[in-house]
């Protein structure tokens, strides 16, 4: 856990954007349109002045960052009365006026139900946004571009891991941001968030630096709560509807896709590293979905509160455990294939240390499907060496 954790339990909203019915309708700003088919220009030796070195990045990054909207049939419910004594005639002919509401669903209406943001990858329409945004599978989705064009959009891939979904529309030469690298940034770091704010406020911009990194939270949201590892604090506004947009470095690249903000704090944003947008373009392209590698363990993070509860004698490490979710080891999975035991501590993957910077999960997904790793592993204080065959997760 990272100090913030230790110290408190943060209450994390996934920014999956308002309701339409409380919103009195979409405002649509209209900004500019550059040039179409290329990548957002990037500032590699940026301007010594902040601010225009700002002003240039929202100018070129603008027209690659869409509203994402999601549509779809809610019931139309009306109210009507009646007598509760109806049929009932000893009481009904005391009270012969008396009526109380009652509610009827009477047909349905196409809606838009939820907003957030995306932006687009590459030019031939590929667009990223979070997994939350287009969460329900049962809603059609759109973009709204920043000239104020709207387009269908399908959505090709929900991440299983991570808060990462990827939408395509149609048509070719779209303006799109450069991913930076997410592996080598610095706390302190001038950052950008763009996002369609409240739903409401199309590619609002918000400034801030880059507070925290390798964070690990829990988010809670509509599908219940998500832990979402190595991702990035900052205190540049994210407001509900931001969900999907990009954080931007000083260069104009994406380095992040906002997902997140603490509840009941202020300037306490989070977003996903892109170190695993590439990943999902690629498989994608060459499997139609988004592939993870599985070990196949269910387990308890070990700290020097589960040690000391637990009477363990390490404070690093996982341990295999049952839940209400299943057995520790799953069976016929690659850990059950390589002899991991419930009560195991699984302490090092191919050398490296499993801790909370290092999560079993995140090093885990680092890997390829049918790479083979070797597992340091405790089992009754003695330390052994199994070897698993990492398969996909289903």
């Amino acid at each position: 856990m990272d100090n913030i954790s230790k110290k408190q339990i943060i209450l994390l909203v996934l920014l999956v954007s308002f309701v339409t019915s409380i919103l009195t309708g979409v405002a649509s700003v209209v900004l500019f349109t550059q040039g179409a088919g290329k990548p957002a220009e990037v500032l590699d030796n940026p301007p010594r002045n902040v601010e225009q070195a700002i002003i240039k990045i929202v100018d070129n990054v603008s027209p690659a960052v869409v509203s994402v909207i999601a549509t779809k049939d809610v019931p139309v419910i009306e109210q009507y009365y009646t007598s509760p004594f109806e049929g009932d005639d000893s009481f009904g002919g005391f009270f012969p006026d008396f009526s109380v509401p009652r509610y009827r669903q009477k047909g349905t209406e196409r809606k838009q139900v939820s907003a957030g943001t995306g932006f687009f990858v590459s030019e031939d329409g590929s667009i990223i946004t979070n997994r939350h945004v287009v969460e329900d599978r049962v809603a059609d989705y759109s973009v709204i571009m920043n000239d104020g064009k709207k387009l269908n959009a399908k959505v090709l891939a929900r991440d299983p891991v991570k808060d990462i979904a990827v939408l395509k529309v149609d048509g070719s030469d779209y303006k799109y941001i450069q991913l930076g690298d997410s592996g080598s940034l610095k706390v302190g770091q001038t950052v950008v968030a763009i996002g369609n704010a409240l739903g409401e406020f199309q590619n609002t911009v918000s400034v801030g630096v880059i507070s925290g990194l390798s964070r690990t939270i829990t988010a809670s949201g509509e599908s219940g709560p998500e832990v979402l590892g190595q991702v990035i604090q900052t205190d540049a506004a994210i407001n509900p509807g931001n969900s999907g947009g990009p954080l931007l470095d000083i260069t104009g690249r994406a380095i992040g896709i906002n997902s997140a903000v603490a509840s009941g704090a202020e300037n306490i944003g989070f977003a996903i590293p892109v170190s695993g947008v590439e990943k999902a373009i690629s498989d994608i392209k060459a499997f139609g979905k988004i592939r993870y590698p599985f070990l196949g363990v269910r387990y308890i993070v070990v700290n020097p509160a589960v040690k000391e509860s637990k009477k363990l004698t390490v404070d690093y490490g996982v341990l295999v455990s049952s839940s209400n979710s299943g057995e520790g080891v799953v069976s016929n999975s690659p850990a059950a294939k390589a002899g991991v035991k419930e009560g195991d501590i699984i302490l090092e993957i191919d050398g490296k240390r499993v801790d909370q910077n290092n999560t079993l999960a995140d090093q885990i997904s680092s890997k390829k499907i049918s790479d083979k790793i070797k597992l340091k592993i405790l089992r009754n204080n003695k330390e052994i060496f199994l070897e698993a065959a990492l398969e996909e997760r289903s």
